[in-house]
């Protein structure tokens, strides 16, 4: 077969971060076993099916359903308005008709959407620039980490790369992908991160915006996150129950910091173990404010599109309106999943735990305590005084996980459980999973306005969180 040309029209099944190289392939001429190579290669051996409108031919509308898997390559069509189409190879995947137009159309988009995400982001730092930290060009970033050099890790939102600043201070420098967000995700993590300095919380030393290039300069954390030290089971990588003891209460500072200490209340939405950042110290730092949301601290009603954070961290009013209203309780919630891990050096939801009482942690951790047992993690022949600290921890974390919002404290009450002694706290009710109490009612995402309440109005439920011990 003679090379042919792939038109096709996917506005809204291909990602616009892919408009790039789907015109490279447009305008470019393959054979087909060529063409089936790349599509397949690009579909990562996974069935996908691409629904497209290609063209109008005589008022009559084509509809074509691609269908792609690892090992074939076939295309079927049909033809609306009763019409049979006889005589044309199935191998044809493509119709070549108004082409020019179709490319046309596809610029045309791709470059309106970054474009507008350009204006937003320079539209927003007009604004703050009497408050943003310092701005670098992206030769700066280059210069920084010597052409991108050393690689510290990867994933969704970009790269990170090692990076020394003229001063000589060991810097980590997020260059961001594509973003779907208009910007949104950079605006807020400059927004809130470049605004605040506390001990508890990563600095934002400067930023680069220059074309579609966006990058974020941090402080260097030598000692990673937090979860390397949780879920690896190298003994190099241990950490004592004292020294977690002391990251759980650093973390609780920062957020708490977060919630009451700042002009206006900043909402992480995805606080846990990856998010957690060790210095050479180990004092801990949050990080990635990417999702994070600036609110007053009173009357505040936000409306979100969808649902945030981490599945296993999220909060389930987030998902669950009839649960409550979204409020800095999300934080707390996804404090305690984290505390939990901190605590048993595990996933709080683990399929291939030794027993299936032991699946979901929380719960088979409560069960101990209400037996009056202690629970031993990582340490061999703990003592008596590591035992009462990774009970205080987990006790803390159950009241942080409770399922409805009002019956969790706020993090100056979490911040004052962890400072008081294990005997001081009562053990709250058993913690649930959201899916238990769902059952058949009607739930709805939060897709219309949620009320977000000021956290200096929540103390009477939490004043009985913490009792003497009979």
């Amino acid at each position: 077969m003679s090379p042919i040309t792939l038109m096709l029209f996917l506005a809204q099944a291909v990602p616009w971060s892919d408009m790039g190289p789907l015109i490279q392939h447009l305008l470019t001429p393959l054979p087909e076993s060529a063409l089936a190579r790349s599509l397949i290669g690009r579909c990562s051996s996974i069935t996908a099916e691409l629904w497209g409108y290609l063209v109008f031919v005589r008022c009559v509308n084509l509809y074509i359903n691609i269908i792609i898997t690892s090992r074939e390559f076939t295309a079927s069509y049909a033809l609306k308005l009763g019409l049979n189409m006889h005589g044309i190879e199935h191998h044809i995947l493509l119709f070549i008709f108004g082409g020019p137009f179709v490319v046309g159309f596809l610029i045309y988009k791709w470059r309106r959407r970054h474009l507008s995400m350009f204006d937003n982001i320079e539209e927003f730092l007009q604004t703050q620039r009497d408050f943003m930290p310092i701005r670098y060009s992206y030769s700066d970033i280059k210069k920084i980490t010597k052409n991108f050099k050393d690689k510290l890790g990867q994933g969704g939102y970009g790269s990170v790369y090692k990076g020394r600043l003229r001063s000589g201070r060991l810097a980590a420098i997020k260059l961001l992908g594509n973003s779907k967000s208009n910007g949104q995700d950079f605006i807020n993590e400059v927004g809130t991160i470049g605004t605040i300095h506390n001990v508890n919380v990563v600095k934002l030393i400067g930023f680069c915006v220059q074309g579609s290039k966006r990058a974020l300069v941090y402080e260097f954390m030598p000692n990673g996150s937090l979860d390397k030290y949780l879920f690896s089971s190298e003994v190099t990588n241990s950490i004592s129950i004292e020294k977690m003891y002391e990251i759980s209460l650093g973390v609780a500072r920062g957020i708490e910091y977060l919630h009451r200490g700042c002009v206006m209340q900043i909402l992480h939405f995805d606080i846990k173990p990856h998010n957690i950042l060790l210095d050479e110290n180990f004092v801990p730092k949050v990080l990635d404010f990417g999702i994070a949301k600036l609110c007053e601290t009173k009357n505040i009603v936000v409306s979100l599109t969808c649902a945030r954070g981490t599945i296993g961290y999220m909060a389930p009013e987030l998902c669950y309106r009839h649960i409550g209203g979204v409020s800095f309780k999300a934080d707390v919630y996804s404090f305690g999943m984290s505390l939990m891990e901190m605590a048993g050096r595990r996933k709080n939801l683990n399929a291939f735990a030794d027993h299936s009482s032991q699946i979901y942690f929380p719960a088979w951790a409560y069960e101990q305590f209400r037996k009056g047992k202690y629970i031993e993690f990582g340490e061999a022949n703990a003592t008596e005084e590591q035992n009462k600290i990774t009970k205080k921890i987990i006790v803390v974390a159950l009241w942080c996980i409770q399922l409805k919002p009002d019956n969790r404290p706020p993090m100056q009450k979490v911040i004052e459980m962890l400072e008081q002694d294990v005997e001081s706290l009562e053990l709250p009710p058993r913690p649930q999973l959201s899916s238990q109490v769902v059952e058949d009612k009607h739930t709805e995402m939060d897709e219309y306005p949620i009320e977000i309440r000021d956290p200096t109005s929540d103390c009477s439920d939490s004043v009985s969180l913490i009792v003497k011990a009979k």
